[in-house]
């Protein structure tokens, strides 16, 4: 499976910033997720109201956490859960009683780079498939 690997990743393969472009902008994007969740560390609220705040408010980068750790080596894990999520998050936006206009750009800041690490993990999974059909 090593020598698979290294042949996947060797010139005739998957390059190197081809292979890591998912991978790294994921974590970024999980990070970024991540600081939203600071907003629930108010004054006035108990310790276990922000604890239990802090978790939902971290349900979706838990899920992603998981999913990136499968997707670390079957891609199209990571393409399907991170086109969902968009799409998740698209829908969670444009059916909000309280819409305005504004959330759009909520919409290209979330939905976006989601979008962008679905699209790399699917090029990668494309290309590791067809480095296969010809093993």
């Amino acid at each position: 499976m090593e020598n698979l690997d290294l042949e996947l990743k060797s010139n005739g393969g998957i390059s190197k910033k081809l292979y890591w472009a998912p991978r790294v902008l994921s974590i970024l994007f999980i990070l970024f997720l991540t600081m939203f969740s600071f907003d629930v560390f108010e004054p006035g609220l108990k310790w276990w109201e922000m604890a239990i705040g802090f978790l939902m408010h971290n349900i979706p980068v838990l899920v992603l956490t998981i999913a990136l750790v499968i997707s670390w080596r079957r891609e199209i894990v990571g393409a399907v859960v991170f086109f969902v999520a968009g799409l998740l998050y698209i829908a969670l936006i444009l059916t909000n009683k309280h819409f305005e206009m504004v959330m759009l750009t909520w919409i290209l800041f979330i939905s976006g780079p989601a979008f962008i690490v679905a699209v790399l993990f699917l090029i990668n999974w494309n290309k590791k498939r067809v480095l296969l059909k010809d093993v």
